[in-house]
């Protein structure tokens, strides 16, 4: 199911941008390098049904990124122990199995007390999509200046219509 905000807004938006996120080499970034694009960021897992979603995000990546749109893949294993692999082998897995090209992030807790403060401002109570993550392959879009704009569930296919739709209304207004 969609849930989109075009233009929608949340308080001290920017620091998405800043919050600190460990490659899934295992060095300590922001996804600041990625201003002033777009960026679709994805909880994913290797042996979940919605895997094969690997796919559609790299082709979503090869067909917006020289407009300006990032895919950032963050690993997560609070899903039916769905991703319990190491980083490195999330990583060989990724590329060995969907030939991934977009960034890809260390594994993260999305929920519960040990969620990541990335996902507490995508997803908690200041965010304009509140609410747990339900499942892998959640995606949110977050638009140039830092603002989620966008949420979609891991039904949404990403090469869906409503997907596609929204990352060219933010591609447009970067």
């Amino acid at each position: 199911m969609l849930a989109c905000l075009i233009g929608g807004s949340l308080a001290n938006a920017s620091s998405i941008l800043e919050t600190k996120v460990e490659t899934i080499k295992g060095k300590e970034t922001t996804l600041a390098a990625f201003k002033p694009k777009a960026v679709l960021i994805v909880n994913t897992a290797s042996e979940c049904g919605f895997t094969r979603q690997y796919k559609g995000l790299e082709d979503l990546y090869k067909k917006f990124s020289k407009q300006g749109l990032v895919v950032a893949g963050f690993p997560c294993n609070q899903f039916g122990g769905q991703e319990p692999g190491t980083n490195a082998e999330i990583a060989k897995f990724c590329k060995s199995k969907y030939d991934v090209t977009f960034p890809m992030f260390g594994k993260i807790d999305v929920n519960g007390k040990n969620r990541h403060a990335l996902y507490t401002q995508l997803a908690g109570e200041k965010s304009p999509f509140k609410g747990d993550i339900g499942w892998n392959f959640t995606k949110f879009l977050v638009d140039a200046d830092g603002k989620v704009i966008a949420r979609f569930e891991s039904r949404d296919a990403p090469m869906s219509d409503e997907v596609v739709k929204a990352i060219e209304t933010a591609l447009k207004t970067k």
